[in-house]
């Protein structure tokens, strides 16, 4: 099966549109990181090395230091699919991670979005 092309793209690439999209709904760029930290493990300073190093999507889940297991209790819908039946392994990961960066972006209160 051929790897989606997400895979391979910078995270980098794609984290100035999560930015852009909260801070539309008036959200901050602060808040993306701590949503991406608490998915995925990474220090402040580890995400700043990753996103300048243009790391790839599969790259940067498969060194995440400590996925979140809350991240099972993320469902709903996203680009079209319901995000706990998505059957590949990264792809899940990644469209969890545009979940929280949507419901951050519609103004769902952070301790609600980091399933505390």
């Amino acid at each position: 099966m051929a790897q989606a092309k997400i895979f391979s793209m910078p995270v980098a690439t794609v984290y100035p549109l999560y930015v852009q999209k909260v801070e539309k709904k008036g959200r901050t760029a602060a808040e993306v990181d701590e949503v991406i930290r608490w998915l995925t493990g990474y220090s402040d300073q580890q995400l700043q090395q990753l996103l300048a190093d243009q790391t790839s999507f599969e790259s940067f889940f498969a060194a995440a230091p400590a996925f979140n297991p809350q991240a099972t209790l993320i469902t709903g819908m996203i680009c079209g699919y319901r995000v706990e039946t998505i059957s590949d392994p990264l792809m899940q990961k990644i469209r969890v991670l545009d979940k929280l960066v949507d419901e951050l972006a519609k103004g769902k209160p952070m301790y609600k979005i980091l399933r505390q």
